[in-house]
């Protein structure tokens, strides 16, 4: 099982240290993301689980992707998982800082 996140929550996770994934696409991460992601794309999750740490917050546009990476993450024994609810756009919306 995965918890969903608010952005004020992000940083409580990455003091216990979390990692964070953006599950967008290069091109979607390249115009913007939540600063100390690292990209590796939903469809891509499977072939390079080998990446993910256990301890992980999920990041995309919305919050849709992300989940269902959670998901994923969470069916395959992952047990610190974390959705990042409003994705990128509500991190903005937070006025949070993007890196480009």
């Amino acid at each position: 099982m995965y918890q969903d996140i608010f952005p004020e929550e992000l940083s409580q996770w990455q003091r216990k240290g979390a990692s964070l994934i953006d599950v967008r696409e290069p091109y979607e991460f390249e115009m913007g993301h939540v600063p100390g992601t690292k990209n590796i794309p939903l469809g891509e999750l499977s072939v390079r689980i080998s990446e993910v740490p256990d301890n992980v917050v999920l990041i995309c546009a919305s919050g849709n992707r992300s989940g269902r990476a959670a998901g994923f993450l969470s069916q395959q024994g992952y047990h610190k998982v974390a959705n990042l609810m409003g994705g990128t756009q509500g991190w903005m919306m937070r006025g949070r800082e993007i890196e480009l």
